[in-house]
């Protein structure tokens, strides 16, 4: 193996930040431009609110466009460090906005050599340890420049490169596969559930939901979920109810569940026991299903493991047959129509989603529809529980090949 020299990232990679374009201009259609709200841990979101795109004539196109394979850094907000991520192909064509960093490696290094470096334990201790500001953190290009690691020849750096990604590799397939498994099991909930196509040669009755197969029922969803709970955020200021020890109580968040898929056992943040006792905060069984109803409207979860929530997150108990439905009902549900203000995000509340709308098929066709996605969802979770035991390999594997310890 060659040798290694200590190299800042500046020195091995090329740094820009973006052009300060104007907020006032953006539009609906044209190119769209990452911002800071746009990088988030690992990937790029494009939620409506956040899908900003410039149309107008500009110059200096090509100096802020990015690239396959360029990793860009939010430079703002609480997890400044973390939020980080590497274009890929389908992203294309993107503009770089002010106050997100690009790194492009030089021809001392390899791009994916510098994901992973990037990508590490070690880059966020140390951006925690340079940024600066309290309420809103900040960290600035020189800073992002200045982390200093252990860089090894081309070809180490390939080989490294190499056993780390043969791994993501396995990763992104199993995503692929649960995204394709999810699509079909949103279809079958649409035809069986939206348009009733199983259901269209029997009788239906009017409700306040419009038509719907008799002996179906509707209501309001504590009519049908008794123990609609809510979780609790002990006093942030009192630091001796957190943890980050993830033999304490899982605590998920709304962030939490943007990066889970359909089911979720882990969390960035964690309480203590004491914090769950002193608080009375409730801590849900396996099988409940998790929903966002405030500022992040809509995702939704499924507990892999007891566990407690922010109190932006409500808790569906399920039966052994309700469980894919009230999902996939809350999937698909439209939440919009629960507020009658201009922004939904802050019209809902925990009072709203209790008394929601619902519908509730028979028995009969619950225990149907369990038995058919009941494998697909088995299917998804065991990919998820992989890429869960994927990724903990990677990120032991990944400090130590990147110090030199481990020979490749």
């Amino acid at each position: 193996m060659g040798e290694w020299k200590t190299y800042k990232l500046c020195e091995v990679a090329n740094l820009s930040t973006g052009f300060p374009f104007n907020g006032h201009k953006y539009a609906k259609e044209g190119q769209r431009v990452v911002r800071g709200d746009n990088v988030t841990i690992g990937e790029l979101r494009w939620d409506t609110d956040k899908d900003k795109r410039w149309n107008e004539p500009f110059a200096r196109a090509e100096e802020f466009s990015l690239q396959e394979g360029d990793i860009v850094i939010g430079m703002d907000g609480s997890r400044v460090g973390r939020n980080r991520a590497q274009i890929k192909a389908d992203d294309l064509p993107l503009l770089l906005a002010q106050r997100v960093a690009c790194v492009r490696h030089n021809e001392k290094s390899l791009q994916k050599f510098l994901y992973y470096q990037i990508f590490s334990k070690n880059f966020e201790n140390y951006i925690k340890s340079v940024h600066t500001g309290t309420s809103i953190p900040h960290v600035s290009l020189k800073q992002i420049g200045d982390f200093s690691f252990q860089v090894p020849d081309l070809s180490t750096q390939r080989r490294i490169a190499g056993i780390l990604g043969s791994l993501d590799d396995k990763i992104e397939l199993n995503r692929r596969i649960n995204a394709n498994l999810e699509a079909q099991a949103q279809a079958l909930f649409r035809s069986w559930f939206v348009d009733f196509e199983p259901f269209r040669d029997g009788p239906f009755v009017d409700s306040e939901l419009g038509k719907i197969p008799q002996g179906w029922k509707v209501g309001t969803a504590s009519e049908f979920y008794k123990n609609i709970t809510i979780g609790k955020t002990p006093p942030r200021k009192e630091h001796q109810w957190f943890s980050k020890d993830s033999h304490d109580i899982v605590w998920v968040s709304i962030a939490d569940m943007g990066n889970c898929g359909l089911s979720i056992c882990n969390s960035s943040e964690y309480l203590t026991p004491e914090a769950i006792k002193k608080f009375n905060i409730c801590i849900v069984p396996v099988n409940t299903v998790l929903l966002s109803f405030k500022l992040t409207i809509g995702r939704v979860a499924i507990a892999d493991k007891e566990l407690a929530t922010n109190e932006a997150i409500a808790h569906f108990q399920t039966q052994h047959n309700t469980l894919e439905y009230t999902y996939l009902a809350l999937k698909n549900y439209e939440f919009s129509s629960l507020g009658s203000t201009s922004s939904i995000a802050t019209a809902v509340n925990s009072k709203i989603i209790k008394s929601m709308p619902w519908m509730m098929p028979s028995d009969d066709v619950l225990n149907q529809f369990h038995n058919v996605l009941s494998p697909i969802f088995n299917g998804i979770r065991n990919n998820i529980q992989e890429i869960t035991h994927l990724s903990a390999l990677r990120d032991t594997l990944l400090p130590k090949l990147m110090a030199g310890e481990i020979s490749c």
